[in-house]
């Protein structure tokens, strides 16, 4: 008991409530009277009233435990949002699925998850990137949006993505050396598990460890982690976050400057069946498009892979799920943020098509591989074309 009271900190009683510190010091007393009893120190009987003094000790602190309590208060996350009058006649831009976050907003005005990520410094940052491209160029909000898509895609994304093909080529050039060193080690392990007598399991052991170091020598010496190509991913999806609430903002009045609002700008600066950047597109025709060219990039990307694993199947099949569940959810925020959204995703087909030209390849210095085509388009055409078309 002394020991665990040590281990634990007890002695110093500074992690006790005030109303259970009566307890401890009540079975303290009980263990010093149960010594001088019994004349030793860690008698049954101390450990038995050490042990029923903690037994009380710890149900009363269960049961303040186990009371609910207050929201935590978020401070010092932004200046207070002042969500600007609508007139009641428009329906509210906030995701459904952020709703439950937002909803319990304590007496102070603090909200949850969702509203610490509104007014977040990345956010901040892109409402300035946004506010400063639609004040530079001078085009409206529509404009304003496909122009800060394509000059982030372009500057950001793309030279990111003709990394990731970079470092994926490497390592598509290091698979015949891959498989060379292990089918010798392989026959390696094998006379070595024959003369010292090494079980099944030990001899696959040895082999895996031994790989693993050899395949990650190879991938030091050619400067090709596979882990570098998942950077575009670590900056792209975070991107279209901030980028997307930013917009939210925006949509709901959240983000005021100079004096003026940016909700009753996007409001009239919509264009075609879209005039109200502000309001859902109750034609479905931006959602829906968002869909089919997401899944057009997913089966552009099955369509160059001849020979996936298993482990591919189940994210080429998992990006198909979430391209079509994207279009529920899109059929929900503000057309805004749709057109966002359907621009980075032109924006994405585009670069997928251009990173399969042997001459933008050739520019970026991506080395060549056996799977490269002089043909690429034609070849993915006739793909897309005996996948889809010829056996109907």
């Amino acid at each position: 008991c002394d020991a665990i009271r040590h281990w634990c900190g007890w002695e110093s009683q500074l992690w006790l409530p005030a109303d259970s510190r009566h307890l401890y010091a009540r079975g303290r007393r009980r263990m010093r009277v149960a010594a001088s009893v019994s004349g030793t120190r860690s008698s049954p009987v101390s450990s038995a009233c050490w042990i029923q003094s903690c037994a009380e000790m710890l149900c009363r602190l269960s049961v303040r435990w186990l009371q609910p309590r207050p929201a935590l208060q978020l401070r010092g996350l932004g200046p207070p949002v002042v969500p600007a009058p609508t007139g009641g006649a428009k329906p509210s831009a906030l995701p459904l699925w952020a709703v439950a976050s937002v909803s319990a907003v304590g007496p102070s005005g603090a909200g949850g998850w969702y509203e610490a990520l509104a007014t977040s410094a990345p956010v901040q940052g892109a409402e300035d990137v946004l506010l400063f491209a639609h004040t530079a160029s001078g085009l409206p909000w529509w404009g304003s949006i496909l122009l800060t898509t394509v000059a982030l895609r372009g500057a950001v994304t793309l030279p990111l993505a003709a990394y990731q093909h970079y470092i994926l080529a490497k390592v598509e050039n290091l698979q015949p050396e891959i498989k060379s060193i292990a089918r010798h080690l392989n026959q390696d392990v094998a006379v070595r598990a024959n003369q010292l007598g090494w079980s099944k399991r030990a001899a696959r052991l040895t082999y895996l460890k031994t790989m693993r170091r050899l395949v990650s020598e190879l991938y030091v010496r050619d400067n090709c982690h596979p882990f570098k190509a998942t950077v575009l991913v670590w900056i792209q999806l975070p991107m279209w976050i901030f980028v997307s609430v930013a917009l939210r903002n925006f949509s709901t009045g959240a983000t005021h400057s100079e004096g003026f609002s940016v909700q009753e700008q996007l409001a009239t600066g919509g264009v075609l069946w879209f005039p109200d950047l502000t309001a859902l597109d109750s034609t479905w025709i931006l959602p829906v498009s968002i869909g089919v060219i997401n899944l057009l990039i997913v089966e552009i990307f099955a369509l160059q892979k001849v020979g996936m694993s298993r482990f591919q199947t189940y994210i080429t099949y998992f990006v198909r799920a979430v391209s079509v569940l994207m279009i529920p959810i899109a059929a929900t925020v503000p057309s805004s943020i749709v057109l966002y959204w359907l621009c980075s995703s032109l924006m994405g087909l585009s670069q997928n098509l251009l990173l399969r030209s042997p001459r933008f390849r050739q520019l970026c210095r991506i080395p060549l591989t056996k799977s490269d085509s002089d043909t690429p388009y034609k070849d993915l055409f006739a793909a897309f074309y005996a996948k889809f078309i010829s056996r109907k």
